[in-house]
């Protein structure tokens, strides 16, 4: 009796559109990388590119900051490579992809 029932009730409910299912599923997944995108990997790529685009710009007598955190003022740009005054007649080469940071002027310290 109980399985008659079960396979009329079963024969009754029609089959579930599986394009409907495979949507709802994947609709979830869509939504989240949606929110990554927009908050987390575009607004690094808009920083990355600003970046290569200052480092790209760096001429001379500005004021630089290496990777390593060294200060100094730029005295010769080559292609790859830049010229870095960090002392009087102390001038360093580096490479021109580890600049962290570019200025235009640097501020005079409050006892100068």
């Amino acid at each position: 009796m109980l399985l008659s029932l079960i396979a009329a009730r079963s024969a009754a409910v029609p089959p579930a559109d599986t394009t409907t299912s495979f949507i709802t599923q994947l609709l979830p997944l869509v939504l989240i990388f949606a929110v990554f995108y927009f908050l987390l990997i575009r607004p690094q790529q808009r920083r990355m590119k600003a970046h290569q685009s200052k480092v790209g710009a760096v001429s001379r007598n500005d004021t630089v900051v290496t990777g390593g955190g060294i200060v100094g003022k730029v005295v010769k740009v080559e292609d790859d490579f830049v010229h870095i005054e960090i002392a009087k007649g102390l001038t360093v080469k580096v490479v021109k992809s580890t600049l962290s940071d570019v200025t235009t002027t640097l501020a005079k310290p409050a006892n100068d």
